[in-house]
């Protein structure tokens, strides 16, 4: 169990980041959508550069639960590939720096459709 100035750091930086992806759709004509993929490119681009991962260091689950989580871990995922397998690394790694959170993800999907009857809008 980590210690309070943990949990304040990943607090920080987890609602930074909400709010800054709030401001964009209240103040800008970008759609929810567009939000989200320049969030994962952001996280894509900054992992890559090694500019993210003192980020992920200092707060934690604040920084990686984000969308500019999964970009990171899609960049360290195909980076580590790269390492070990070459330029087949660049297909094959960004799948499986994230297999775990996709595969979850599915899982969810489906036990929420399994639960819950879809009802038609009116």
């Amino acid at each position: 169990m980590g210690d309070l100035s943990t949990y304040l750091y990943a607090f920080i930086c987890g609602g930074l980041l909400c709010l800054i992806g709030q401001l964009l759709i209240d103040k800008t004509k970008l759609t929810p959508a567009r939000i989200l993929v320049i969030y994962v490119v952001i996280g894509t681009i900054l992992g890559g550069l090694g500019i993210y991962k003192p980020l992920v260091d200092k707060a934690g689950i604040g920084a990686t639960l984000p969308l500019t989580g999964f970009g990171y871990a899609l960049s360290k995922g195909t980076s580590k590939a790269i390492a070990e397998d070459g330029l087949l690394g660049v297909f094959t790694g960004g799948m499986t720096g994230t297999a775990g959170g996709i595969t979850l993800a599915i899982f969810a999907a489906f036990l929420v459709a399994l639960l819950f009857k879809p009802k038609p809008k009116s």
